[in-house]
C-alpha cells in the first residue's frame, strides 16, 4: 500500500491523493481519490512482461477533464434515465440533465466529479467514502456510499458499493473500467469475448431503451460462445443505432456465484485472459465507439474502439421500468445497497 499526493489540484483545489496496492504476484493497481477512480492494472506475465491493460490518462488533472469517464464510480444511478424524470408513488422528480434532455451516470456532478474520502486501507484494500445531499442532481434523500477496492493474491481487483439513503432513491453505483488485453492502443475489435446472457435491451440512437428486453438469438449481439467483437460488427440495426455495442444485457441468473463469470475477454495475441464476476442483474457491453479525442496514457489521443468498458449494474432506465425482471433499482431507508464485482486477470 502506498499513498501519494500528487503535484496536481484537482478541481476543488486540493491535491489528488494517488493508492497504488501490489499483490505477491507483482499485480499492480492505482487508484485515485476524485470519483473513486481506477488508473491502472498492470498484470505481469509468465515471460517477465509486466502489461498495462486498462485505459487511462497521462496525469490525474486529465480525468475531469476528459468525458469517457475512465476508471470512474458511477453514481447515483450509472446508464441513462430517459427525459431525465423519475416517478414512484404518484410522486415526479426531475433530474438534472447532461446528455440533452436525458440524464447519464448521474448528471453533471455525479459521483464521477467529487472528491471521496478515504476510511479504511491496509496493505490490500482501501474504502472511499462520499455522502450526497438530499437533492443532489435531482435524487431524494441524503445517500451516503463507499467504495471498496480490494485486490486478491488470485490476479483479481473486486470492487464493492454499498450505500444507504434516508429516503427512497433509486441507486445503481459501477465502475466505468475500459480495457484493453493486448497492453497498448490497438482495435479492441479483434479480442474475443464470451457473455453469458440470452437477453439484452436494445436502445434508440441516444441510448434509451424501446420495446424491452430482446433475445440474443440469431442477431450479431449473441457472445454466448466466444467470438471477436469485430465477427458481427454493426450487422444488427440495434449496433448502427449507437454505432457499436452499447448494450446492457440480463445475465443467467447463475451469474450471481463466484464460480460463474457474467464474462470472459480474451486479448488478441491470447496472452491474457480477463473474467468478469457480479452479483449485478445486468452488464453494460460498450466498445468505445465514441472514445476518439480522450487523452491517453502515452500522452497522446485514444481511438474509437481503443478499449472495452464493462459495467456491471441495474438495466437502463430501470426506475422507470419496476415490470422488467431483475430485483427493484429503489433503495429504501433502513435497507442497505450492496454490489459487488471482480475483474480476474489470467495469463
Amino acid at each position: 500500500m502506498l499513498n501519494e499526493k500528487s503535484a496536481e489540484l484537482a478541481p476543488d483545489g486540493q491535491p489528488f491523493t494517488l493508492t497504488t496496492l501490489q499483490n505477491r504476484a507483482g499485480m499492480r493497481v492505482m487508484l485515485m481519490d476524485w470519483g473513486a477512480t481506477w488508473l491502472s492494472c498492470q498484470v505481469p506475465l509468465p515471460e517477465g512482461e509486466v502489461r498495462e491493460v486498462l485505459l487511462g490518462c497521462t496525469t490525474p488533472a486529465d480525468y475531469p477533464r476528459q468525458q469517457a469517464y475512465l476508471g470512474a464510480s458511477i453514481g447515483r444511478y450509472a446508464n441513462r434515465i430517459d427525459h431525465a424524470r423519475l416517478q414512484r408513488n404518484g410522486a415526479n422528480y426531475i433530474l438534472t440533465p447532461n446528455q440533452g434532455q436525458h440524464q447519464l451516470h448521474g448528471g453533471p456532478d455525479g459521483f464521477h466529479a467529487r472528491r471521496w474520502r478515504i476510511v479504511q486501507q491496509d496493505a490490500t484494500q482501501i474504502t472511499y467514502l462520499l455522502v450526497s445531499p438530499d437533492g443532489d442532481q435531482g435524487y431524494p434523500g441524503q445517500l451516503t456510499a463507499q467504495a471498496r477496492y480490494r485486490l486478491t493474491e488470485h490476479n483479481a481487483l473486486e470492487i464493492e458499493y454499498s450505500a444507504l439513503t434516508e429516503k427512497s432513491c433509486p441507486v445503481c453505483l459501477t465502475n466505468h473500467a475500459y480495457f484493453n488485453l493486448d497492453g497498448h492502443t490497438s482495435d479492441v475489435r479483434h479480442h474475443r469475448l464470451q457473455l453469458f446472457a440470452d437477453h439484452y435491451l436494445p436502445v434508440n440512437s441516444e441510448g434509451i431503451p424501446v420495446d424491452g428486453l430482446a433475445l440474443v438469438n440469431h442477431t450479431g449481439l449473441d457472445f454466448r460462445q466466444p467470438k471477436t467483437l469485430l465477427q458481427d460488427f454493426l450487422r444488427d440495426d440495434d449496433q448502427k443505432a449507437v454505432s457499436g455495442y452499447d448494450h446492457a444485457y440480463l445475465l443467467h441468473r447463475t451469474c450471481g456465484s463466484s464460480e460463474c463469470p457474467a464474462a470472459n475477454l480474451w486479448s488478441a495475441d491470447e496472452k491474457v485472459m480477463m473474467s468478469v464476476f457480479t452479483s449485478a442483474p445486468a452488464l453494460q457491453f460498450y466498445s468505445g465507439n465514441f472514445l476518439a479525442g480522450t487523452p491517453a496514457r502515452e500522452g497522446n489521443r485514444y481511438d474509437n474502439y481503443a478499449g472495452v468498458a464493462m459495467e456491471s449494474e441495474f438495466l437502463p432506465d430501470s426506475p422507470n421500468h419496476p415490470d422488467w425482471p431483475q430485483p427493484d433499482c429503489w433503495l429504501k431507508p433502513g435497507k442497505p445497497y450492496c454490489s459487488l464485482t471482480s475483474y480476474q486477470f489470467f495469463t
